[in-house]
């Protein structure tokens, strides 16, 4: 991409009345590179067109005037949710199962797999293709002069150097290059106005003259030219976009985080299990307990309940139910993990276009003179628009005269103004670039004139005024769009005074400002990325409570920087403009390659590709099919208040999916340590059924985790994964520890041995025992892994709670009752289920002590990994930096003091001295 800038200065003539001459705003716009060979076949005569044969060749060459398709096979996306570092060893399990004809445990691991794989497919199916909604953006039919004869033509047989006919309304099929001449020929007056705000974020409709280039999809909103296609299908402005979408494949944070899990989970299952699988094999080498098949058989058991086979179905349904909350807040979730990314987002970059901003020009504080007021500015402003004029600037003004003014509430007559009748109209002309009418007031017969236009052709016709060019010129550099209003006076018809200068501008929404507040609160960086101008970037930022720090998008394709100097701007600007989508793809890009997770608002064509790429891409209220297909998020109220809905609801599906997590990996930790030790030292276990149970059992309870409360945290989420298992890990050594108790104490006090379990049932009570301890102790954990401080700082849903503690109450009952496991004593069973409650306290006592205590500093010096080390350098310098911040200003504040308390005293003395002298 090249950027031409095209300046356009006013040439005003020097005036009676001032000298100053008004200055329009500088237009950036971005124009593609026609390479030597594609422009050598642009020149085609715009009286015959291309003949059918050169048409057909090119056909060939360039190929249809389409974006490509890229469909992803249903079966393949359905297979695709049985991947995964954790899906695959549950799938080896269940193989293994059928092997050694275990179909109990095939047909539970087999239908858990079903399950989450159903979950995650039905709730991301509604989603449509990106591609296909931009397919749909394009226009079906055009006018193109084929053979000399103006034929209708379909949008997708159009190739460069075809000249098309564009008229008002239309969708502009190809990009092109305007020859600034009409449909027969003929010379054209004025410029073609152009609607491309779905494509590059401009509020405003761009005037396109004579060799300019239009882009396909946008649309014509006043004026008609003939252009020569210059550029067809995927090498369009919008198929740039598209191609983009199509490539952006990235896994997901969240797949990433599980299957990091997963891996941990994998690495000492299937270490532990192998070895225990060696060692019975030589230990009962030649026996009937050796066999390969019964010895599989027993590690499979184990495997089985170490696998966190509940881990991602416990997962999806957390999400799956948070997605419903959203919905009831009109936010829908297309795909189901973008919910828990969504906590985790750091940077908000948001288009201004449309979603900051209502996309759509209003009256803004008007500059006044010679004594008039707002309300005569629109008046006489209305008076000289144009009824049912398509233009957005004379919509605007319309709109606002009808809104603010009494007189022109409840009128009969739409089109007339009660107490003035218009006489005659002079429309707007491209040459003279103003409209005029002779109106009469119908009360005192006094006729007049009244004439509305550019800043200088007004400024011209009342002779100059430099205090009003002054204020016009002011209202350009913030971005404002000026119209003056002049009339004649009163007597005359040829002496002209000037009223004043209409401002208009795309405003930001009402609710924008206090949604940036809240997601700063949050600790949300939120950058505003827009295809507009700079410098109406900047006022649209200062309107919003934003920093202006705006930067131009020539920062972010500097060849003369490296990507981290890039990166750094992007960090630290509050937004950019003149950007394109490759550009708003490429800002979110820096930022994840940073280690940011980067969320993403926009509703156009030209923030799909962004979107796409964002870890959470959010369609906004209004927006374009493009934007809403390739938007993970579509918010279906207006406005970004929503967002704020939706960071607090994520942020609490984060959490409890983080505590769920951390139960299940400390449960996993404990189960093994402990079944490792007692398998290879006695050769003991539990029966299958009774493992196979309370890891059913547990993982089931524990989907009411999904309506749990939960404590929101006032920072973006991360799971920090390395916390996360070392504290598993310490839990985990703690409940095995009470296992080995329990385990000791039942077997050498109470004589409770641990037969195998061909034993009567009667000698085999330890198997209860430890069945009651394993299914409650980590269980009741959960109560603990909720939070980061003490369980009791915000208790548990009552829902919840029951759910749980009623789990290990059915436990307690089995084994009391017997069945399933031998019968024991009630108060030994009740006695050990007190224990598992009491002991999940003293864990969260422990659990809280290691927080206090566990900071990044600390793993930088237990784990000192490079990325580390530069880390905590870089923290290191920047509190030092902000040290010395901090103690300048307070240096500056004592001399502010210091200064303020002199100048009072010596006001004092100098008062005295006035009294004295008063005397």
């Amino acid at each position: 991409e090249s950027h031409s800038r095209e300046v356009s200065t006013a040439n005003a003539d020097t005036f009676s009345k001032g000298k100053l001459e008004v200055e329009e705003a500088v237009h950036h716009e971005h124009s593609d590179e026609i390479s030597p060979e594609l422009e050598q076949i642009l020149h085609t005569d715009p009286s015959k067109g291309l003949t059918s044969a050169e048409a057909a060749e090119r056909l060939a060459q360039f190929g249809p005037n389409q974006l490509a398709e890229v469909k992803r096979n249903p079966f393949l996306k359905f297979l695709s949710y049985f991947t995964g570092a954790i899906a695959y060893l549950i799938e080896v399990a269940c193989i293994i199962s059928a092997v050694v004809k275990d179909w109990l445990d095939f047909g539970i691991i087999l239908a858990l797999l079903l399950i989450n794989a159903m979950i995650g497919f039905i709730e991301e199916s509604k989603a449509e293709s990106a591609l296909d909604a931009l397919r749909q953006t394009l226009a079906l039919k055009t006018r193109c002069w084929r053979d000399g004869h103006l034929v209708e033509l379909d949008v997708a047989q159009l190739v460069p150097g075809d000249i098309i006919v564009l008229r008002l309304g239309d969708i502009i099929p190809a990009d092109g290059r305007l020859l600034g001449i009409g449909a027969t020929g003929e010379a054209t007056e004025g410029d073609l106005l152009v609607d491309q705000s779905a494509l590059t974020g401009e509020s405003l409709p761009v005037s396109k003259n004579k060799g300019k280039t239009v882009y396909s999809s946008s649309i014509v909103k006043q004026g008609q030219q003939m252009a020569v296609v210059t550029k067809t299908g995927g090498d369009t402005f919008i198929g740039r976009a598209a191609n983009l979408i199509s490539i952006t494949t990235e896994e997901g944070h969240f797949q990433k985080i599980i299957n990091r899990i997963g891996n941990f989970l994998i690495l000492i299952t299937v270490v532990l299990v192998v070895i225990i699988l060696v060692y019975q094999l030589v230990h009962f080498k030649g026996t009937k307990e050796g066999e390969f098949l019964v010895v599989l058989r027993k590690v499979l058991v184990l495997t089985v309940a170490a696998i966190p086979v509940g881990l991602p179905t416990v997962m999806s349904v957390t999400m799956a139910v948070g997605a419903k909350q959203l919905a009831a807040k009109k936010v829908i979730v297309k795909r189901l993990t973008a919910v828990e990314e969504m906590a985790s987002v750091s940077v908000l970059c948001s288009d201004k276009t449309g979603t900051l901003t209502l996309n759509e020009l209003t009256f803004d504080e008007p500059y006044l003179t010679n004594g008039y007021s707002s309300d005569d500015i629109l008046l006489y402003s209305y008076l000289a628009a144009e009824p049912g004029a398509n233009d957005p600037v004379e919509f605007a003004v319309r709109s606002a005269a009808e809104e603010q003014l009494e007189i022109l509430k409840n009128r009969v007559h739409k089109h007339e103004v009660p107490g003035f009748k218009v006489t005659s109209f002079l429309p707007f002309n491209p040459s003279t670039k103003l409209t005029q009418a002779t109106i009469t007031k119908l009360d005192t017969s006094e006729v007049f004139k009244v004439a509305k236009g550019a800043p200088q052709v007004i400024v011209r016709l009342v002779g100059g005024d430099d205090d009003a060019v002054r204020a016009v010129n002011a209202l350009a550099k913030r971005g404002l769009r000026a119209l003056g209003v002049a009339r004649t006076v009163d007597g005359s018809l040829d002496k002209w005074q000037l009223i004043g200068m209409i401002s208009l501008i795309d405003p930001p929404r009402p609710d924008s400002a206090d949604t940036i507040r809240h997601c700063n609160e949050m600790g949300v960086s939120v950058k505003m990325i827009t295809g507009d101008q700079l410098i109406i970037a900047k006022e649209v930022a200062h309107r919003l409570g934003m920093q202006r720090v705006m930067l131009d998008a020539s920062h972010l394709v500097d060849p003369d920087k490296s990507d981290d100097e890039i990166t750094e701007h992007c960090i630290r600007a509050d937004g950019f403009a003149q950007v394109i989508p490759e550009h708003k793809y490429r800002v979110v890009e820096l930022l994840q390659r940073k280690g940011l997770l980067v969320g993403m608002t926009g509703d156009g064509v030209n923030d799909a590709p962004a979107l796409k790429k964002a870890n959470v891409g959010i369609a906004v209220h209004g927006c374009t099919d493009a934007a809403r297909s390739a938007a993970d998020i579509v918010l279906l109220a207006p406005g970004l208040s929503t967002i704020v809905d939706g960071l607090l609801t994520s942020r609490a599906i984060f959490q409890r999916m983080r505590s769920y997590a951390l139960y299940r990996i400390t449960s996993t930790v404990h189960f093994l340590m402990f079944f490792f030790v007692v398998v290879m030292a006695y050769d003991w276990s539990l029966p299958a059924h009774l493992l196979i149970l309370i890891c059913i059992l547990n993982d089931l309870a524990t989907l009411v985790i999904a309506v749990d409360n939960a404590q929101i945290s006032a920072r973006p989420d991360k799971w920090r994964i390395g916390q996360l298992i070392s504290m598993s890990i310490i839990l985990g050594m703690c409940l095995t520890a009470l296992s080995f108790a329990h385990f000791f104490v039942f077997w050498k006090i109470f004589g409770y041995n641990p037969e195998p379990l061909e034993a009567p049932e009667e000698s085999r009570r330890l198997e209860s025992i430890m069945y009651l301890h394993i299914s409650s102790a980590p269980h009741f954990v959960i109560f603990s892994t909720r939070l980061s401080g003490y369980f009791w700082e915000n208790l548990p849903s009552p829902l919840f709670a029951v759910v749980i503690i009623g789990t290990q109450i059915v436990a307690l009952l089995m084994v009391i009752f017997g069945g399933l496991t031998p019968k024991v004593p009630a108060g030994e069973a009740i006695v050990v289920l007190l224990i598992s409650f009491v002991y999940f306290i003293i864990l969260d006592v422990v659990k809280v002590q290691i927080f206090k205590y566990w900071s990044f500093e600390f793993t930088a010096r237990v784990v000192p990994t490079p990325s580390r080390r530069t880390k905590l350098s870089d923290r290191k310098a920047k509190e030092v930096q902000q040290e010395r911040v901090w103690k300048n200003i307070d240096e500056i504040r004592k001399i502010a003091v210091m200064t303020a308390v002199v100048s009072s005293f010596q006001e004092k003395v100098d008062g005295h001295a006035v009294h004295d002298e008063v005397k």
